[in-house]
């Protein structure tokens, strides 16, 4: 019988444990994830370039919170107590299935007030959690406490969540309101949970998991990208999406460097901190989805599919491009620098958010990312090079 066929104790990992790296069924995760991701930029994107943009913001917010959450629920936990048995691979799959059926039904969202397949597939996967928190608790009896209050808050969430569903709000205003106090449930629980003990999460990996999910959803641009050349080879050739094509790459590839930069995301292992970095990526996961259905709403506008003015669409890639930085330098950059290097991200955003008016608004907006990593690099170079030479002599 395979190793992974038997049921093992769900026992915490080792904190420090070298080479520790993603997982296939991660990445699996990861792919299907991303499935959901997608249905929520392209809700986005269809409802900026059909004229409602308040109204898809708030339900493309909403869709990204529910998949997020799920992503980020289930990878603290495999970074703390993944035993790879396969009841755990069993279990995560289950929740796999979840995600495809939110992802089925994030569309029907965007058309109506139907949450039916998103409550659904979104309640599926917590309870997978559920179960996991349970084996967790069977299995780290010193954590008990931890990984029962993550069991019974999950789960009462859930009841809250199904009691929606079924009260079905009306209202879109009513809708949005008690989705917001149920996504407040949820953020709570982790918090009063790791209040009664930390759960073994392994630094290096959760880092890796989070960095891995960053480039999937950095695809998004990559492919509003694509979209616009395969505009350019199937109709008229319009020099316009040519820009709209290189742009879109060196935006995403700049995304990418002030990501990816030398520094690490985190250092520390303390709960506020921790719940910080962690917490507050969905406005860096949800801004790089954002980006690529703002540059899809160009595409539409250049290519004459689209009613809405081009100062919408540039303000559609613009302004998650400005959360984008905002959402680095909350996370990481006001934590690390304490010099001008801090002030970068947000002093780029704001610039960023004046591009849209004027003439080559996305290719301004490619050029000030090219400069921020370039400044920001710069700046960060000179702060270490300073704090080598006071460490030396002080």
């Amino acid at each position: 019988m395979p190793a992974t066929a038997r049921l093992r104790p769900m026992r915490a990992r080792d904190v420090h444990q070298p080479h520790r790296v993603a997982t296939s069924l991660e990445l699996l995760f990861d792919l299907v994830t991303v499935i959901a991701v997608a249905s929520a930029a392209a809700g986005l994107h269809h409802a900026i370039a059909g004229g409602h943009t308040a109204d898809g913001v708030v339900r493309f917010a909403m869709a990204f919170f529910g998949i997020w959450w799920a992503w980020m629920n289930y990878t603290w936990f495999a970074s703390a107590y993944d035993n790879d048995d396969g009841l755990f691979r069993l279990l995560t799959l289950a929740i796999m299935g979840g995600a495809l059926v939110m992802a089925s039904g994030i569309e029907l969202f965007f058309k109506s007030l139907d949450l039916t397949m998103i409550v659904t597939g979104y309640v599926v996967m917590r309870v997978g959690m559920v179960v996991l928190w349970l084996r967790a608790a069977l299995g780290d009896p010193a954590r008990r406490p931890t990984t029962l209050t993550y069991a019974l808050g999950i789960a009462l969430v859930q009841v809250y969540w199904a009691g929606l569903l079924l009260v079905g709000p009306s209202s879109f205003v009513l809708l949005s309101l008690l989705f917001a106090l149920g996504a407040a449930f949820e953020i709570a629980v982790p918090a009063l949970a790791e209040r009664n003990g930390r759960t073994p999460w392994h630094r290096h990996h959760i880092i890796e998991r989070y960095g891995l999910l960053n480039i999937i959803v950095l695809g998004e641009t990559l492919l509003a990208g694509s979209l616009a050349l395969r505009a350019v080879a199937g109709e008229q050739f319009q020099i316009a999406l040519v820009h709209v094509a290189l742009s879109s790459l060196v935006i995403v590839f700049s995304m990418w460097w002030l990501y990816f930069s030398k520094e690490e995301h985190l250092r520390s292992q303390d709960l506020g901190r921790s719940l910080t970095w962690g917490y507050g990526h969905v406005l860096i996961f949800a801004a790089g989805a954002a980006v690529g259905a703002g540059f899809a709403v160009v595409v539409d506008i250049v290519s004459g599919h689209a009613q809405v003015l081009p100062s919408i669409g540039n303000y559609a890639v613009a302004a998650p491009v400005a959360l984008y930085l905002l959402g680095l330098w909350f996370v990481r950059d006001r934590f690390y620098f304490n010099d001008m290097a801090r002030h970068v991200l947000p002093a780029f955003a704001a610039l960023v958010l004046l591009v849209p008016l004027q003439p080559f608004a996305l290719e301004g907006v490619a050029g000030l990312l090219v400069l921020s990593v370039f400044v920001r690099s710069m700046l960060a170079e000179r702060e270490a090079a300073r704090s080598k030479v006071h460490g030396a002599t002080g």
